[in-house]
């Protein structure tokens, strides 16, 4: 019995990024505008991709994949971190802890595959543009986007089983923004060295395997940019891939950095910067990416609000 009591943490307290009231209360304006920006610009795409019949391609197929898990990654964290800025006591319950764990970290494998998946298309449209129809078909595509769900909800359910097996004894403050699993694993009163071997190994599978998938996709993919003759051709060959390049450069750079070496790991305040910028940050911007930086997705929005025009034309009329 005296064993359960050690061990059992009915709740934890998140230190979050300030204890200043009027920090706090700015911070939420900040970041509930973004995250309505976030959650508005993703549902759009997939909106957008979804009506506009030029859009149902592999490649758009993927980013709805993306843009959907972007905004549930957003919502399995800033919700509760709005919350907490402006609640006194800042505590989230274990099984809430548990599950945002699980969601966070799970949603944030699946979305590190699609874009390994989405550098594949990219390599065989711009290495193999003939068979690129045959190649990507319905079927391959969805099963590529079947493994990157399954994988990265599986590799979440495990490191969460362990994570939270872990005895806390009376360590229940996490000084992070979110139950996230180094914060989290660093409370136990045991040697966790095995578990920072099984996240080392995790961040190995799931997240440098990819990587090195997206970087041989991209060797091939300038290889051939460079072997054709036109810069006409070059240029159109290169922007079918910059919105792509743009947001795996930005989302591998940092995790790589976070992850790989859980010893050498950041200061507290960089793991809670570099968390807001993939909970907060990176969902937003990948829909304006996408959105600024690539011909189909501009023409597919001028034309829906080309259509919206009239029909509000019609009503006024």
């Amino acid at each position: 019995m005296e064993q359960d009591n050690q061990t059992w943490v009915h709740e934890f307290i998140l230190l979050g990024l300030s204890n200043d009231w009027g920090t706090q209360v700015s911070l939420f304006v900040l970041f509930l505008l973004m995250y309505l920006v976030t959650v508005l610009g993703n549902f759009l795409i997939i909106v957008l991709i979804r009506l506009d019949s030029r859009l149902h391609t592999p490649m758009y197929f993927f980013l709805t994949n993306l843009s959907l898990v972007d905004a549930s990654y957003a919502t399995s964290i800033v919700p509760q971190l709005l919350a907490h800025f402006l609640a006194t006591h800042k505590a989230i319950p274990f099984l809430s802890c548990a599950a945002q764990l699980f969601f966070s970290l799970g949603l944030g494998g699946i979305e590190f595959l699609l874009l390994a998946v989405m550098a594949y298309d990219r390599y065989v449209a711009v290495c193999d543009p003939l068979r690129y129809s045959v190649i990507m078909h319905t079927g391959l595509c969805t099963r590529l986007v079947i493994t990157s769900w399954v994988s990265g909800s599986i590799n979440s359910l495990v490191h969460t089983a362990i994570t939270f097996q872990l005895p806390m004894c009376t360590n229940k403050y996490i000084d992070h923004i979110s139950c996230e699993i180094l914060a989290v694993v660093r409370l136990a009163c045991v040697d966790i060295s095995s578990n920072e071997i099984v996240i080392m190994v995790s961040s190995i599978v799931l997240l440098m395997t990819p990587f090195f998938l997206v970087l041989l996709s991209y060797i091939q993919i300038i290889s051939t940019i460079l072997k054709i003759q036109s810069t006409e051709g070059r240029r159109k060959a290169f922007h079918t891939c910059a919105s792509h390049l743009t947001v795996v450069t930005l989302c591998y750079g940092t995790t790589i950095f976070t992850y790989i070496q859980p010893h050498s790991s950041p200061s507290v305040l960089q793991e809670k910067l570099i968390s807001l910028f993939y909970a907060v940050l990176m969902p937003m911007l990948n829909p304006m990416i996408y959105s600024l930086r690539n011909k189909e997705v501009k023409g597919a929005w001028q034309k829906l609000l080309g259509k919206f025009s009239v029909f509000t034309s019609k009503l006024t009329s």
